[in-house]
């Protein structure tokens, strides 16, 4: 019996063998640069996995502006081609950040798509006093301590081809949103929008700000091991950015590794696992292509929505 799917999976070597037809090999300064706080990337997982996805998404961003073209010609328009916008999302400590800025270095080699932005939804959480007001501080990261509204406008500003448009800053010393400061987003080719839930559905039978999205994509991984990446991430943390006294988290810097290791395990528990079981991962199979990783961080394999 035949399984139906909407996606073909592809094996590693597979997706790997499709490497050298994909561009230049990074730096390992280049490496350095894009990787994230407890991140195993290396050059050989950028050839193997990211090479071949930065081309197979110029080839999207290049199909869309040729059926722009198209389209206007059929109408009988003349319109500039608006951004290519890319969804990334997955859970906390699973390395979506570090695939969003690693995609963005490497799209932004390829011809006709130098310019490529980058945004996180962390700068349409809510503030804390607004969170604190609703009773759901605790819930940071869940889809109801986002400000929908505000990055459905955003995205939309940028899909329409506006000049420009500004996102909130997000500082993750403070814990919270900097009032009055702005990143500035202008016409960019490609637009990456990275953050846990922004695969979500609509709500209420309106628009989602995945509606905006021309490719999309979900990193995946156990639960198991993603705790696992999460305490890593948490003890690092806590040897490291903790110990700034500015830090809305410095109260945990003189915590033995064992106490540390309570507090992660339990904002785990309490917070982050029943985000990922109850709203992350359902979203995983409303994305364009799965990267699916293994215990080390490393994709295992690749799974790319039929077409």
């Amino acid at each position: 019996m035949i399984e139906s799917t909407p996606f073909v999976e592809i094996p590693r070597a597979d997706w790997a063998a499709l490497a050298p037809f994909t561009g230049q090999r990074l730096s390992s300064e280049d490496l350095e640069s894009v990787r994230g706080l407890g991140d195993r990337l290396n050059l050989d997982e950028v050839d193997d996995i990211y090479r071949p996805l930065s081309r197979l998404l110029w080839l999207y961003a290049h199909g869309a502006r040729e059926l722009h073209a198209a389209t206007n010609a059929f109408l009988q328009r003349r319109a500039s081609s608006t951004p290519f916008v890319i969804g990334v999302a997955g859970s906390v400590a699973v390395g979506k950040s570090t695939v969003s800025r690693l995609l963005q270095f490497l799209l932004a080699r390829w011809e006709e798509t130098p310019n490529v932005a980058l945004v996180t939804t962390d700068g349409f959480l809510y503030p804390n006093e607004v969170l604190e007001a609703r009773g759901i501080l605790d819930r940071k990261g869940f889809p109801e301590s986002y400000d929908r509204r505000a990055l459905l406008n955003f995205v939309s500003e940028i899909k329409s081809g506006a000049d420009e448009a500004k996102a909130p800053v997000y500082s993750h010393l403070d814990y919270n949103i900097v009032p009055g400061e702005f990143v500035t987003v202008s016409r960019p080719d490609i637009l990456i929008v990275e953050g846990l839930n922004v695969l979500q559905p609509p709500v209420g039978g309106g628009m989602a700000v995945s509606d905006l999205f021309d490719f999309s994509v979900y990193v995946d991984a156990r639960s198991a091991d993603i705790a696992s990446w999460y305490e890593e991430r948490f003890l690092s943390l806590q040897r490291g950015a903790f110990a700034d006294p500015q830090s809305y988290f410095h109260r945990f810097a003189s915590l033995t590794e064992n106490e540390a290791l309570d507090i992660a395990r339990d904002y785990w528990q309490r917070i982050n696992m029943p985000n990922l079981e109850q709203n992350i991962r359902p979203t995983r199979s409303r994305a364009r292509l799965v990267l699916r990783k293994g215990p080390d961080h490393s994709v295992t394999s690749v799974l790319l929505r039929k077409i």
